[in-house]
């Protein structure tokens, strides 16, 4: 089943882009990530030009973080006043993000710089993860109760910054620049990867903001949801590279996956889960770093004026 996509100029089998969604949703399902940084790159390995996919894959995150939104805010587990602030930080950071995509898209050096954040991006997450995923494994498997880390608050750093404000759902009393500055890092990320950036926000809200952690999946989602639709916006005012047929196919097959995921997350270890993903990631991100360092079969691309 061919499928033209307009904003891609290229026709594509649309079978395989809803088992592209699919995929990745039955990844969401099984480890509670957003997908879309495993979904830019899956586009790109089937050919799709990385503005294109990137742009799009935002679409897709936005989708899958509303149903997530709901059901925290349902059970409490959203401090929206912390999700306005990374919101705030977030545009701004899509603002600088659509700048910066400009800029290299203008010198041509656009699709390189995608193909780069994502081989750094996806190697340093795949390593963290592999490692605590493996001690997590070793120490099920000889009975050894893993140590507790030490129970610590917000970063020093976060606590040297002024101007505190008291966010009361998450426990918190810090300055209001540290969730402002963590949002627009990932606004910018957003931007130019197509990701949602839970995977970054959830951890730093953690140990970096020290948020209870019954608030920060669910005001994650509440940020993601926001700064997605916004970054969406932008690329389709700004680079047009949205392209809402692939768009509508990854979203198709997202959906669908994602209830897949979530069944099969009920029968599987976590630890085993952990480690699964981060041998996907860390494969995906080898998989880029070859096509970084090959000759490509096409030296030169033609842009239609």
């Amino acid at each position: 089943m061919d499928v033209y996509l307009p904003i891609a100029n290229l026709s594509v089998n649309g079978a395989v882009i809803v088992l592209l969604g699919a995929m990745t949703g039955i990844l969401s399902g099984l480890f509670g990530v957003g997908g879309g940084f495993l979904t830019t790159p899956l586009m790109i390995f089937y050919g799709i030009p990385p503005t294109v996919a990137a742009a799009s894959a935002t679409t897709q995150v936005t989708g899958a973080s509303v149903s997530g939104v709901i059901a925290h805010s349902r059970r409490g587990g959203v401090d929206y006043q912390m999700g306005a602030v990374t919101v705030v930080g977030g545009i701004l950071g899509a603002g600088i993000g659509a700048l910066l995509f400009n800029f290299l898209e203008s010198i041509g050096q656009i699709d390189t710089a995608i193909s780069v954040l994502y081989v750094v991006l996806l190697g340093t997450i795949g390593v963290i993860m592999a490692r605590e995923s493996w001690t997590a494994i070793r120490a099920s498997r000889s009975g050894e109760s893993r140590p507790r880390a030490a129970k610590r608050r917000h970063h020093p750093l976060v606590a040297s910054l002024p101007l505190r404000w008291r966010f009361y759902r998450s426990g918190l009393y810090i300055s209001p620049l540290a969730p402002l500055l963590l949002g627009m890092f990932v606004g910018i990320l957003t931007m130019l990867m197509g990701v949602g950036g839970g995977f970054i926000l959830v951890p730093a809200m953690l140990y970096i903001l020290g948020m209870s952690a019954g608030v920060v999946v669910g005001t994650s989602l509440f940020n993601v949801m926001f700064v997605t639709m916004v970054s969406t916006m932008m690329h389709a005012l700004t680079t047009k590279a949205v392209d809402l047929v692939l768009a509508a196919l990854l979203l198709l097959g997202s959906v669908t996956g994602a209830q897949l995921g979530s069944m099969l997350a009920q029968k599987a270890k976590p630890e085993s889960l952990r480690f699964i993903l981060a041998a996907i990631v860390l494969l995906i991100a080898l998989r880029m770093l070859y096509g970084l360092s090959v000759r490509p079969d096409e030296i030169y691309t033609v842009i239609p004026l």
